[in-house]
């Protein structure tokens, strides 16, 4: 397996023409940031689609959270969010499938929050186990309980308030 890279980029997501490894990122300097795609799905009942992160996965080893993760060196974020998904969660879809919502400075990455409208029961899923260990569908007040009573990694407010604006 070769390594994977990432791109610096600014904190307004200005490409800066340096890369870094993927293991190297807490050596990001002041100011630098790399890219980050998480993807909520959405079914036509207004369920979300959550996964909880595999238990040997750092970070946030264990925790239910968001569909996603950091565009490798070269990617588009919408050819990442449509990569994550696939690897994750054996979702395919076609960039028109998605809709970008927001982007956010979070410590030393840059978030793109995308939204997507699919509905595929949880027997239909490929969960990439290394990653994933277990998926299931909320509605919008079961999530916002598992939110506030920890079970759900909390993104913070701002956050939140744009994934359910959706």
């Amino acid at each position: 397996m070769s390594a994977e890279y990432w791109d610096i980029i600014t904190a307004e997501g200005v490409p800066t023409g340096k890369r870094i490894k993927r293991c190297a990122f807490n050596h990001l300097l002041q100011g630098e940031y790399h890219l980050v795609v998480h993807i909520w799905v959405k079914n036509s009942n207004g369920e979300y689609l959550i996964q909880r992160r595999s238990i040997d996965r750092e970070p946030m080893s264990g925790e239910w959270a968001a569909t996603g993760g950091s565009v490798q060196s070269g990617e588009t974020s919408t050819q990442a969010a449509i990569r994550e998904l696939k690897e994750e969660l054996g979702i395919s879809l076609k960039d028109n499938e998605l809709k970008f919502v927001t982007r956010m400075v979070r410590k030393n990455s840059v978030v793109d929050i995308w939204m997507a409208g699919v509905d595929v029961s949880i027997d239909c899923l490929e969960l990439q186990e290394e990653e994933v260990m277990d998926a299931k569908w909320v509605n919008e007040e079961e999530f916002k309980t598992m939110i506030s009573n920890g079970e759900f990694h909390n993104y913070g407010r701002e956050y939140f308030k744009h994934v359910f604006s959706e």
